[in-house]
């Protein structure tokens, strides 16, 4: 159907919600807003179904939930009677209608007879990751947007391990969700009807408990947090999201006592009122936290996203300035640190992995290397590091260490199949007191590091293009990058370029191609002739083309440098292609 009969049979239908007929209404006499409201369908990407708030097929609201919670219902059938007893579990934060929806997709599975097990308030995505697994659901559904703007409202789906679903399985919902063909006329059961069925649970304060019992005890080193407990100064905003209780409630419960809450930021907020993205990527969230923290002399500022699977960290620099880490340098850290204190104790395994993206830091790889231990690449997306853990479990012949991505998600405890901004956070807050008790900040800390294994550093350049028209010319850039891939840039060949698309892997100086392992994937990667290497691909979450940088030095002043022209020299080609 082509959007303008979409939006007339919208328009048309008699049982449409009067909100919803008002905002369409708003909207009927500008033809580029009903466009992009209805000329596709929403999609999933690395991050499941997102979109902005509002009337429209390519919109989030109550009937696109209900589709997809049909289209999911169905696959759930599919799986036999034992998926349907097992049910779903779900969760959902501070967002516009986000209780709203996830009612909508409780009611849309009751009425095909499979209990919905929903939080009784808001609640961290890993909260929900480690439900599925706790309460045995054969699946999960958090209704999120993790860190968009406030017009943004998502709906992320989980299979029975807890990790976001994979491409096989996102692959078949996707296909029952297209087989709905009218959004608008997807059944629900009556609330109450669903209650008195128990097809609609309440579920709280008990999945908390053992998710924070588990999250504590990641602890390696519980001595160094008696050692220092007094003496470690942290500063946390959970940024107006889900992560206050249950990060606060952790860090007391590990022994903690100078914790300071940004209250500016501390209560649920859907409109993120102080910040004007509620990104811990963003340098600008934390500027209430930086301003509390030269108040109460912090060591450490943590801050989180709405749905806490992300987490920001800043530290004092050698001039005793607050500095943000990048997700990379994060990692980095919290890598290394687990790394030591297991091989101190003796409990590092032979068998142990390391996980991480394709756009992620080179620095974990050689960091794991140094400890004998293996790094395995994934597609960007942190299910796919949930669907690497799944496979070592079944295989039994690996064991998961650490997995994370540069856009700061990490994961350290496989109770929980997502990135999970809870336990980090509990995990930088013994890191710093591990690096106190040896005389030492954090930021000194991450020099060490580089001291040993090499100034790595990464940049990120993105470009928001919005709608229709957006979509085409980031498919357009790509296709050109595709067609004639540069054989230089910032003054060093290109050695090799990986096309996630075509599944090939091209060796430039050698003349030969060999097959990639990742599933297929709408990215291209091409790393140079001194290490350095950028990465183009599309956001699966948000209307952006992103560019990623990464390169090493043996000083950081050379790394700097390097990244800068690199940066310039790929930005400058891109920009060009935009100006068309």
């Amino acid at each position: 159907m082509e959007w303008k009969q979409k939006a007339a049979h919208w328009r048309a239908y008699p049982g449409l919600a009067e909100d919803v007929r008002h905002e369409l209404a708003d909207m009927w006499d500008d033809p580029q807003r009903l466009e992009d409201a209805f000329y596709r369908n929403l999609d999933f990407g690395t991050g499941g179904l997102r979109g902005e708030l509002g009337p429209g097929t390519n919109r989030m609201n109550r009937y696109t939930v209900r589709k997809a919670s049909e289209g999911l219902a169905r696959y759930i059938e599919a799986q036999g009677t034992e998926a349907k007893q097992r049910g779903v579990a779900i969760a959902y934060d501070v967002r516009r209608q986000s209780r709203a929806f996830a009612l909508e997709a409780a009611l849309t599975l009751a009425q095909h007879g499979i209990r919905a097990y929903v939080f009784d308030d808001i609640r961290p995505t890993p909260v929900l990751s480690f439900a599925v697994r706790h309460l045995n659901a054969y699946a999960g559904i958090v209704i999120t947007a993790s860190h968009n703007p406030p017009e943004y409202n998502g709906y992320k789906v989980y299979g029975p391990d807890g990790g976001q679903l994979p491409p096989t399985e996102a692959d078949a919902v996707t296909a029952n969700v297209n087989e709905v063909f009218d959004e608008l006329t997807v059944e629900v059961m009556d609330e109450q009807e669903a209650r008195k069925a128990n097809l609609l649970v309440d579920i709280g304060a008990d999945v908390d408990e053992a998710y924070l019992q588990k999250a504590c005890a990641l602890s390696i080193n519980p001595e160094v947090i008696e050692r220092m407990k007094e003496d470690v100064r942290i500063v946390f905003t959970p940024l107006h999201g889900t992560a206050n209780v249950p990060v606060r409630r952790g860090l007391a419960k590990l022994g903690f006592t100078h914790v300071t809450v940004v209250a500016e930021q501390e209560q649920p907020d859907s409109e993120f009122s102080t910040v004007a993205s509620p990104n811990p990527e963003e340098h600008a969230a934390f500027e209430w936290a930086i301003r509390y923290g030269k108040r109460v002399n912090a060591d450490v500022l943590i801050g989180t996203d709405p749905d806490a699977d992300r987490v920001g960290v800043v530290v004092k620099n050698g001039d005793g300035d607050y500095v943000v880490l990048t997700g990379n340098q994060t990692g980095a850290l919290l890598l290394h640190y687990l790394l030591e204190q297991k091989r101190a104790k003796g409990t590092l395994p032979p068998n142990g992995v390391v996980l991480k993206t394709i756009v992620t830091s080179e620095i974990g790889r050689a960091i794991a290397s140094s400890f004998g231990l293996e790094t395995i690449d994934t597609l960007t997306g942190f299910k796919f590091i949930g669907e690497k853990i799944k496979e070592f479990e079944q295989a039994g012949d690996r064991t998961f260490l650490f997995g994370y991505e540069e856009s700061y998600g990490y994961l350290a405890g496989d109770f929980v199949r997502d990135k999970d901004a809870v336990q980090v956070c509990l995990l930088v807050a013994e890191m710093v007191a591990h690096y106190k008790s040896r005389g030492m900040t954090v930021y000194e800390g991450l020099m060490e590091i580089f001291t040993t294994y090499g100034y790595y550093l990464e940049d990120l350049y993105s470009i928001t293009l919005k709608g229709k028209a957006g979509l085409e010319t980031i498919q357009s850039i790509l296709q050109t990058f595709r067609k004639e891939p540069p054989v230089e840039m910032s003054g060093h060949k290109v050695d090799m370029v990986e096309d996630y698309q075509t599944g090939r892997r091209r060796f430039v100086r050698e003349s030969r191609d060999e097959a990639l392992t990742l599933p297929v994937s709408d990215v291209l990667k091409y790393r140079l002739a001194n290490g350095a290497w950028f990465c183009l691909r599309p956001s699966g979450t948000e209307p952006k083309l992103k560019v990623y940088f990464g390169v090493k030095g043996n000083t950081l002043e050379e790394a700097q440098t390097n990244l800068l022209q690199l940066k310039s020299d790929v930005v400058k080609r891109v920009q060009t292609l935009l100006k068309g």
